[in-house]
């Protein structure tokens, strides 16, 4: 799976539009890249640990000539897989159930991925006036027997 595969896998999954979770990918790696390179580690609970190892110099072997000679120090990059990522990847019990379509990736729902109808300003708007007329109609119902009760 190549970013691009990610990209319309995770569109599908979540019910985004490939565009936003394109950028949305680009700027997860923009971010991890450079948190990590000033030496803070980034850690994502359940999946991995970004972080950036200093390896201290030391001596090694020349494998042709079993020659002693000293290896610099160096700066690596290490990805921590976390215990449920691993956990999940060995017993597919664990791992979350995908969309259908998700993979294998199914062309068609790549494309219907962020169509889903969402509810419009107005129909919010009216929703919105419905509850608060209910709300408003049982404190009206509730005094009304209240004062009733006092007669």
């Amino acid at each position: 799976m190549n970013k691009r595969d990610l990209a319309k896998a995770v569109a599908v999954q979540s019910d985004v539009d490939l565009a936003t979770v394109s950028k949305v990918l680009d700027g997860f790696t923009d971010v991890v890249t450079a948190v990590v390179s000033k030496g803070e580690p980034v850690l994502m609970t359940g999946f991995a640990k970004f972080a950036k190892v200093e390896r201290a110099a030391r001596m090694g072997r020349n494998p042709a000539t079993g020659e002693q000679i000293r290896i610099k120090a160096s700066k690596r990059a290490r990805i921590t897989p976390a215990k449920g990522f691993k956990d999940a990847v060995l017993s597919s019990k664990l791992a979350p159930k995908l969309a259908r379509g998700v993979w294998p990736l199914d062309p068609d729902a790549v494309k219907r991925a962020g169509k889903a109808p969402r509810p419009t300003a107005a129909r919010a708007q009216s929703a919105t006036k419905t509850r608060a007329t209910k709300v408003a109609t049982r404190g009206r119902a509730t005094a009304a027997k209240k004062r009733t009760a006092k007669r």
